[in-house]
């Protein structure tokens, strides 16, 4: 049996930094190429692999293969069973299981689409499952599918919104000495702060998948001069939201809690925004995934590419090895038992 902790670890090793994915992606490419059951697509720095032997139905395993910037995590470090290094949760060890499969299971029960691809960790405006679905979306078509995002064996289902909004409040600029003469606009950010530090968090629950909204307030700036009173202040505020609520239902929540503390002068703008995504784990494939391999299930909190996938109409839902709460932090890992859990219960699925 191949060692997955040691093969995800020579994954580590490639850097593919976003934006830097193309020699990680040049890698996998040869290593694809070279076996007759699959037909390889290259579009950019994504990479497309698919069996074609007639089945009644079509799995896509999907991965990103960007990491983050490296922080003195760039080297893969084997502890025991603990794998230490930058993108090794996520989600390196989801492309190990994923490489794995398309290299040992020539004749899989289910036709097989692997896709891998470049800059998920950054805007979606670079995202590239939209550069592929733009390209030749009939490369992206399935029944369901499975991305790699790390959920530690279990499956998180679906995902929530996230929409950004920008605040400009107005003032009046006056002599600090004088500062009745003038409209303080960072005064003004006081009460809608207070609101946001009070929130509280909606807990829906959908198909049995309880979300946990959030609402922040990420970024503040504003003033002139240390004499002068300043008469403009931004305010940026990012708002997840569950599935249950449509994307005009989120923004109407956010401008109502602003409403009583803006006016006329003042602009509020979304300048970001990624559609939220009911659980989908209605389709036979997904159901014996979860039931032959005794699968927790539960809801996913952040946003991941499974709303681009209902977007396409195919359900789809995360399910990869590795700790979602260390991803992207200096002490990033993986442990053993969680990527053998992952691969075990996709070879019994495809097999």
């Amino acid at each position: 049996m191949i060692d997955l902790l040691a093969a995800t670890a020579d994954l580590v090793n490639r850097p593919s930094v976003s934006f830097e994915e193309g020699p990680f992606v040049d890698w996998l490419e040869q290593e694809l190429a070279g076996l007759n059951h699959l037909e390889t697509t290259r579009i950019g720095d994504n990479l497309v692999a698919r069996t074609s032997l007639g089945r009644d139905q079509r799995l896509l395993l999907v991965g990103h293969t960007d990491t983050v910037p490296v922080n003195d995590n760039g080297q893969a470090r084997i502890e025991g069973d603990t794998l230490w290094g930058v993108g090794s949760a996520d989600m390196k060890g989801g492309l190990a299981c994923f490489l794995d499969v398309a290299r040992s299971v020539p004749e899989p029960r289910v036709d097989l689409t692997f896709v891998f691809y470049a800059r998920e960790e950054v805007g979606q405006e670079h995202n590239g499952l939209a550069e592929i679905h733009r390209s030749d979306p009939s490369l992206l078509e399935g029944d369901c599918a499975l991305l790699g995002e790390p959920t530690d064996g279990a499956i998180e289902a679906g995902c929530q919104g996230a929409m950004r909004f920008e605040v400009t409040l107005a003032g009046a600029r006056a002599h600090t000495a004088r500062p009745w003469m003038g409209r303080n606009a960072i005064h003004r950010l006081a009460p809608i702060l207070a609101d946001l530090a009070a929130y509280e968090a909606r807990t829906p629950t959908i198909d049995g998948c309880t979300y946990r909204e959030s609402l922040q307030a990420v970024h503040v700036e504003g003033g002139v001069s240390g004499n002068v009173v300043p008469d403009q202040a931004v305010l940026r505020i990012h708002h997840r939201y569950a599935p249950d609520r449509t994307p005009a239902q989120a923004e109407a929540f956010v401008r109502d809690l602003l409403a009583p503390h803006t006016d006329a002068d003042d602009s509020i703008e979304i300048v970001d925004h990624s559609a939220a995504c009911a659980p989908s784990l209605t389709h036979p494939l997904l159901r014996e995934l979860i039931e032959a391999n005794s699968l927790e299930v539960s809801a996913k909190l952040g946003w991941t590419d499974v709303a681009r996938f209902a977007e396409f109409g195919i359900p789809a839902t995360n399910f990869g090895s590795g700790d979602a709460t260390v991803a992207h932090t200096q002490d990033e890992h993986l442990h053993r038992d969680s990527i053998e859990r992952t691969h075990r219960a996709l070879m019994n699925l495809v097999s």
